[in-house]
């Protein structure tokens, strides 16, 4: 419940929040749109949004302010929400002691719902002082067959867009139509910058985008090949869902805002340096700019990622509810040390900078911060875009190498059954948030083979007999009522 002394967030306010709310302090009012970011989630404001405002505070450089666009009618309610309170929001971190920081950010210029106005969208694309366009559309948004990686230009959204290119629906629309108006002018082209959990991201974003122009302009396909920068970056900040406690909580420390976002204290953003118009000199916030990003990429989709999903499919099935509640738990803890260590380290390339044995300690802490409690409904969600990501490069490694991939495939045995049932071993549902959940559960329903030879998911897969023999294993015990915390004791062993 809000107390009664809690203000309003807004530009007006500001000034009357208490003094252990962090406030920018620098003139919001002059802030400048020099990025337009599309798909402004929690994590867009824990990590992008963040470092632009330490940058704009740290620097005086205020031309670097970020435009946020909404391509979904479900991004309404947090524009509402956002234009409430002018735009600004509290970033609120917890550690695992307890101790909480608050601050309030100032990057947002503006948040723009394309549903509405795919017109002024596209305007905004191109204007003259945008620089930057950055994406977290999820894995899921590149409309990328997992198992070709080639762009489905069948899908209908992709037609509509096509048919229709002042009003389109997808980002690819948007982003030819505002790249088109730019060269049109005689505007030099925004750089592209993905911070999606893809390897390669970058290198995807340009596969997908000029696939898709060329089939409506093979000339200006060529343009964009030529004259647009796509650089590669990897990002990294665990942000759960904003529950009605953190606003509660942020409203008793006397904030109201309509949706704060809260995460961890760590961060971390990896980012090529090739960029095709001018950019934000992030490296003075902690960001690093640098030739090669696939080591850390690498690191971080197999790693963290992949172990994310474990802890994610395996949990739900055994019933645990958050990831620091797994951790908790001896078997899974040990269950994520034999992961990291005998499956994903001997698989992953030398990272400047990085001791893999510290860095794998370093996450294991950051899973098991009790405050953060990111659910494992929200890790699960659109498996079939972060399985074919996270998980299946490491296993396919292993299996033309002769490694490990034992719990990885116990892990698709877990997906089966997860698919199969919607529920628990106790036999209580699950919450499954997947755009391909019916095709999931339909190919899950006729049985382990059927669900491992849905080959745009997982490839070709089930062409290797050891790892049939070790996932239907897996499936086979889970069905005679194993639990799962007796069969990962095992495999930890």
């Amino acid at each position: 419940m809000q107390t009664s002394t809690a203000k309003k967030l807004s530009r007006q306010t500001l000034s009357q929040l208490p003094t252990t709310i962090a406030k920018p302090d620098y003139a919001i009012e002059k802030v400048e749109t020099g990025i337009v970011h599309i798909g402004v989630g929690g994590f867009h404001r824990a990590h992008q949004a963040m470092y632009t405002d330490a940058f704009m505070a740290q620097t005086g450089d205020l031309s670097w302010g970020i435009c946020g666009v909404g391509l979904r009618e479900g991004d309404r309610r947090m524009q509402e929400a956002l234009a409430s309170q002018d735009h600004l929001f509290t970033l609120v971190e917890k550690h695992a002691d307890g101790e909480r920081s608050a601050r309030v950010i100032g990057a947002l210029t503006n948040f723009m719902l394309a549903v509405d106005n795919p017109k002024a969208v596209i305007e905004q694309l191109a204007s003259p002082s945008v620089k930057l366009v950055s994406l977290t559309i999820t894995e899921g948004g590149y409309n990328m067959d997992p198992s070709t990686g080639e762009f489905q230009s069948e899908d209908a959204a992709v037609q509509h867009d096509l048919k229709n290119p002042e009003t389109p629906k997808q980002v690819f629309g948007y982003l030819m139509a505002g790249l088109k108006l730019r060269q049109e002018r005689g505007l030099a082209p925004f750089t592209l910058l993905s911070c999606d959990n893809i390897q390669h991201n970058g290198s995807v974003l340009k596969k997908m985008l000029c696939a898709y122009i060329e089939l409506a302009d093979k000339e200006f396909a060529q343009w964009v090949t030529e004259n647009v920068a796509f650089p590669n970056s990897m990002v990294d900040r665990i942000t759960p869902t904003t529950t009605t406690d953190d606003i509660a909580q942020l409203a008793e420390c006397g904030v109201d805002d309509a949706w704060p976002v809260v995460c961890e204290p760590f961060a971390q953003w990896i980012i090529e340096d090739s960029f095709c118009h001018d950019k934000p000199a992030l490296d003075k916030v902690g960001a690093q700019f640098v030739q090669d990003v696939a080591p850390y990429e690498k690191l971080k989709l197999r790693m963290l990622n992949a172990s994310h999903s474990i802890l994610g499919l395996c949990g739900s099935l055994a019933g645990v509810q958050t990831i620091h509640e797994c951790m908790q738990l001896d078997e899974f803890y040990h269950l994520l040390t034999v992961f990291m260590e005998s499956e994903v380290a001997p698989t992953l390339d030398p990272v400047a900078g990085i001791d893999i044995k510290e860095y794998q300690q370093i996450l294991l802490k950051r899973f098991a911060n009790p405050n953060i409690k990111d659910t494992l409904t929200r890790i699960c969600s659109q498996s079939s875009a972060k399985i074919p990501v996270f998980l299946l490069p490491t296993i396919l490694d292993n299996l033309k190498h002769t490694g490990r991939y034992h719990i990885g495939a116990f892990t698709i045995a877990c997906w089966y059954y997860y698919s199969a049932r919607g529920c628990t071993q106790a036999g209580e549902p699950l919450h499954i948030d997947d755009s391909l959940a019916t095709e999931l559960k339909a190919g899950a329903q006729r049985g382990p083979e059927a669900f491992l030879k849905l080959t745009h998911i997982f490839g070709n897969l089930s062409q290797f007999s050891e790892f049939n023999h070790v996932y239907i294993d897996g499936v086979n015990r889970l069905q005679r009522g194993e639990s799962v915390q007796s069969i990962i004791t095992e495999l930890s062993c």
